[in-house]
Formats: C-alpha cells, structure tokens, sequence
C-alpha cells in the first residue's frame, strides 16, 4: 500500500512525465480495481474520471457528487497502486475559491499529486463569458486557490485546468488561448481541452499553450502516435473506459434475461489471475 501521503519526489516524478511529443497516456479509472488493472497494464501513472467514480458511487456526473465521498474513493485508488495519481475533482468540489483550496488540501491527505480542475458550469449557476463556463476571473481565483493550498502543504501538484469552450461549443482556439493563458498565469501547470481532436485544433492549441496540453481520446480520435507527432503532452480516456466496462454489464444481463445465453461474457478476465491481482498485498 502506497501514496497515502504524497511526496515532493513523487509529484516532480508526475511532472516529468508530461513530455510533448512524448505523452502520458492515461486509460482513466474509477476504483481500485480498475486502477491496478490499469497500473498492471503498464502506465506510468492512474488518473480517475469523475464521471466513473460518480456513477461508481451512485451518482450522476456534473458537479452532483459530496467531496468526502469522492475524496474517500480517491483515498481508496491511491492506496492501492504504487504509480503517482492524479484526481479528476471536476469543479474542485466547492461553490467558492477558499472551498477549492480545502479540497486540495484533502487531496493531498488522500494522496494524489495531480488533479483536473474544469471551468464547466451546472445546473443554471450562471453563463459566465458568453457560454456555460466560469468568468476567466473566477475561474483562476479557484485555481490560483489551489496552487496556494498545494505549495503550502510543500506539495508540487500538477494542476491541469480543465477548458470546456470546445467541449461545450462556448468558443474556439481563441477564447480556449485566451483561457489557457489566464489559467496558467493563476498557478495551472497544464491545459486540458476535452472534444479537441481534430488535428488542425490541436496543432493551434499545441503552438499557442504555454505549458503541456492534454486532450480526450475514445472512438474516431487520432491515435496516440498521431497526437504524439502534433505535440501533445498527455492523453487521457476519460470516461469512455467505464462505459465501456458498463456496456458489457448491460448487454450480458439483457442476454441472460432474455435469450437465456452467456455468450457476452466471452473474453472474460481469468478468475484466479484477476483474484490473484487484485487481493495481493501491495
């Protein structure tokens, strides 16, 4: 059992794996069996998705989740691989700046070295510039927050502010640049832009962020040798791998419930191999 107090090694260590060019792959999880999976299949570190662990946890995704919950799981991930993690904390968990800085520090306690922060509003809280998403200002009074709270506890936490402008359609390169920059200014290490995938985007991005880009993968997406030759420093899945993992509950359950068949469990993992995985002392 590791990284339940992160170190300033470890968090340097997760730095240096944002390379453009070069980039950390990232096949997201959502608990502790799909983060030693994903950690024994190789990857360099385990980066949650908010959306798995929300829909883990019974809840839906989009800032609906308590942070003592979400913290409590990400405890649980960190604790059982012995890669750095970084946590997906959508909005940081929190209606104002100083509540942001209070869930890194819990963070931290759980034992991650990274984490998104995503300028995507819920639920009517305002329109912010023109679209769904924080004013500038704000947004990088929450970030600026959790660098605070970070460099306070000693910890240099990789922040990847999340821009949801592509995503959202609430603005293109431009507005995303002009994002990109406030954000980093206010203390953010990384960009991340889910929904940009489109190879022309991505160059701009690449060319006009200051600091390592991350963009979104799943189906119809470049390939990561592809992203790799445009300059992307990090690559993430997201949620497509639980839906995935859910995908094959609800087809082998409707199989079962209503032809009577088993034939959507074919290519299951062997249960002593995942039994001995997963129950193994770490």
């Amino acid at each position: 059992m590791t990284n339940q107090k992160p170190t300033h090694e470890t968090a340097l260590a997760f730095h240096a794996l944002h390379i453009p060019g070069r980039p950390l792959v990232l096949p997201n999880a959502w608990d502790t069996a799909s983060a030693r999976l994903v950690e024994e299949a190789g990857a360099a570190a385990v980066a949650t998705t908010s959306a798995g662990l929300a829909w883990d946890l019974g809840t839906a995704d989009g800032d609906r989740l308590d942070r003592d919950r979400a913290l409590g799981a990400l405890a649980r991930v960190a604790a059982a691989v012995r890669v750095p993690v970084s946590a997906d904390i959508e909005s940081g968990y929190a209606k104002d700046a100083a509540g942001v800085g209070d869930t890194i520090r819990a963070v931290l306690a759980a034992g991650a070295v990274g984490v998104n922060i995503e300028d995507a509003l819920y639920d009517g809280e305002g329109a912010g510039d023109g679209g769904p998403l924080r004013p500038v200002a704000e947004q990088a009074e929450r970030i600026a927050a959790a660098r605070a709270a970070a460099d306070a506890a000693g910890v240099p936490l990789f922040i990847n502010a999340r821009i949801d402008t592509v995503l959202r359609g609430a603005g293109g390169v431009e507005e995303t640049l002009e994002r990109a920059a406030a954000f980093l200014a206010a203390g953010a290490d990384g960009i991340f832009v889910p929904g940009a995938v489109d190879p022309g985007t991505v160059k701009s991005l690449v060319a006009g962020v200051e600091g390592p880009l991350n963009v979104l993968v799943g189906p119809g997406a470049p390939s990561v040798a592809e992203l790799a030759a445009l300059g992307v420093a990090r690559i993430s899945t997201g949620s497509s791998i639980a839906q995935a993992a859910h995908a094959v509950v609800r087809r082998a359950a409707r199989e079962l419930l209503s032809a009577g068949t088993y034939d959507s469990l074919t290519g299951g993992l062997d249960y002593a191999e995942l039994n001995t995985l997963l129950g193994g002392a770490r």
